[in-house]
């Protein structure tokens, strides 16, 4: 799958773009299915919520299940990736958000490029996060917020929250937020469910709670060039992957159900 010129300016101005129905609800019922087995494991890379116990994020997931192996080297989402950001790019996170009903947790105001920076050395903030919308997202159930064109702010000042929610991250401080907010339009991005979302590193963005009786989960896969790769080893591989061997998109079809023998 090819992005027209005219989605490429979009994506430069805006610092991300929606894609509706980029995966029909077959492929998405398959992904869901994955993801149930990947929650029901007892392992550290699932991270709960600090009050309900529930997930909050589940990471590393093509190295723990099979249709998550065939979903990071997805044409749909690699080759918009590669016009993006080039042709080596390297798997550098994959994992499901989840905002489970009536108790999903915020995420605070953030770039992803502090994170990237600061924790594995990431030099220059060119990584890209492909999302699937495995339900669907409104208004209500927590959606993410971006500051529309905040990218051209580049990496602001931040801070270190180890306290706010289960999950500590590099935060943009208020009185940066509120300046950014002068000049960039606030927006929610929602979708039904197989809608793809592809943002950049330093986009301005985060999600309120979820106070609805509805649940919020989101794919997402974090793609960065293998010429920008880690300079530092400071997290556990399921935050920050190792591997830089070149993904090799797969066939579009690499997610349907494979018949019996």
């Amino acid at each position: 799958m090819k992005l027209s010129q005219d989605r490429l300016n979009e994506f430069q101005e805006n610092g991300y773009l929606v894609i509706p129905d980029l995966f029909s609800a077959e492929e998405i019922a398959e992904i869901r299915s994955a993801m149930d087995r990947v929650f029901e494991q007892d392992d550290p890379a699932n991270i709960r919520e600090k009050k309900s116990g529930s997930v909050r994020t589940a990471m590393g997931l093509h190295l723990r299940d099979a249709l998550f192996a065939k979903l990071v080297r997805h044409p749909r989402l690699i080759e918009p990736a590669q016009q993006i950001a080039g042709d080596e790019l390297y798997v550098q996170q994959v994992k499901i958000n989840v905002k489970v009903a009536f108790e999903g947790e915020q995420w605070q105001w953030h770039q992803d490029f502090s994170t990237h920076h600061h924790d594995d050395g990431v030099p220059e903030p060119l990584a890209l996060n492909l999302h699937i919308f495995l339900d669907d997202v409104t208004q209500f159930n927590g959606p993410l917020y971006f500051f529309r064109g905040s990218q051209r702010f580049g990496s602001v000042a931040t801070r270190h929250d180890t306290e706010t929610t289960s999950y500590a991250l590099w935060v943009v401080e208020q009185d940066k937020v509120r300046e950014i907010a002068e000049g960039c339009e606030l927006v929610a991005a929602t979708g039904k469910a197989g809608t793809a979302l592809i943002f950049g590193d330093c986009l301005v963005h985060g999600s309120p709670p979820n106070m609805s009786p509805w649940n919020r989960a989101i794919f997402s896969l974090i793609v960065n060039p293998v010429a920008n790769a880690y300079t530092q080893v400071t997290r556990k591989d399921h935050h920050h992957h190792r591997d830089l061997t070149p993904i090799e998109p797969l066939a579009d079809d690499c997610l349907a159900a494979q018949p019996a023998a």
